[in-house]
């Protein structure tokens, strides 16, 4: 059994009530509740965390080195802007996935750009709250494929 951590970043907290024609009606604790089904699925165990601080992020990155097998990371706005979440992704070296419920690619032209992308192992994005299995999947598929 490996542990999966799962991070997600600043206003994922107001999933449900926050531009629902963009991010769907379902809450973060509904999106959590599917990972952990998805990893309990497959024998492993999620911890989650969400925060709105840049810094509380990274020390959950740092804290998960030698611990967890995968990080999913939703990481938000600080997707366009954090080279210090990058940093803290690039010292990880278990399995990372970046994770979206939209699309970034198909909205605002400073959403295109993540400076994480090249940190991790693989990106989900735009399929809501069915993303959150995707990417735990994804996450398992690769923790299996390094075993």
């Amino acid at each position: 059994m490996a542990i999966i951590l799962l991070i997600s970043g600043p206003n994922l907290n107001m999933l449900g009530t926050r531009e629902p024609e963009i991010y769907g009606s379902d809450t973060l604790l509904e999106c959590v509740s599917d990972a952990r089904q998805a990893a309990e699925d497959a024998g492993h165990e999620l911890e989650d965390m969400q925060s709105n601080h840049e810094g509380a992020l990274i020390e959950a990155i740092q804290q998960a080195r030698g611990r967890c097998a995968a990080i999913v990371i939703n990481p938000g706005a600080f997707t366009h802007t954090s080279f210090a979440i990058a940093d803290a992704l690039a010292s990880f070296d278990g399995v990372k996935v970046e994770l979206h419920l939209s699309n970034p690619s198909s909205r605002e032209e400073w959403r295109r750009t993540s400076v994480v992308a090249p940190y991790v192992t693989g990106t989900v994005a735009g399929f809501g709250r069915g993303g959150y299995r995707l990417a735990i999947d994804a996450a398992v598929g690769m923790i299996g494929g390094a075993e």
